[in-house]
């Protein structure tokens, strides 16, 4: 009987995230990034410029939200392949990179963190598609920190311009997407 009750106290705080009541919140922090490979090097692009909100519920499941960087802040510590960027991205037409969160599923509760399945759309470069992200959550007094990675492929999204001088310089349009970000609650 003991062990029974042992194991039954062990189950509770895991089930609690996922039955845990969210307060709406906003980005206090957080970086987007995304790891790519091209002809001269592989390079990562990154930008601190986030912004974005949680919708809170009852339950984690029922969250929703957006988080978004300015395309234009996109940095990868070479001027040229950053306007090179800027142009296939479109930024005066598309400026903002967005993940539009429509619910959470909890996949493995914990009792620092919980690793969720963030349900989804990515809009970039004008395009909506659908992207079930990989996450993990750490809930904590008065905040939500949220990591994800996810490869994306960018011909998905009708990025072009990644090929220059003919042909001789190339990226490869399979990238990694990072997501860090920290919501503080209201």
């Amino acid at each position: 009987m003991l062990r029974i009750l042992s194991f039954l106290v062990l189950l509770v705080p895991a089930a609690l995230p996922a039955q845990r009541a969210i307060p709406n919140s906003t980005v206090v922090t957080g970086t987007l990034s995304y790891d790519g490979r091209a002809t001269l090097g592989n390079f990562t692009g990154t930008t601190d410029s986030i912004s974005g909100e949680l919708r809170g519920a009852e339950d984690l499941a029922k969250v929703s939200g957006h988080v978004q960087a300015r395309a234009a802040t996109l940095k990868t510590g070479n001027g040229k392949r950053d306007r090179d960027q800027y142009k296939s991205l479109e930024v005066d037409s598309f400026p903002f990179i967005r993940y539009d969160l429509d619910s959470v599923s909890v996949d493995a509760p914990g009792r620092d963190s919980t690793t969720i399945t963030l349900r989804g759309h990515f809009v970039i470069h004008g395009v909506r598609r659908a992207v079930d992200l990989p996450a993990r959550l750490v809930l904590a007094p008065g905040s939500a920190h949220v990591t994800a990675s996810t490869p994306l492929d960018l011909r998905d999204y009708r990025i072009e311009g990644l090929s220059k001088m003919l042909g001789v310089l190339k990226m490869n349009p399979n990238i990694v997407v990072r997501i860090d970000v920290r919501f503080g609650f209201e």
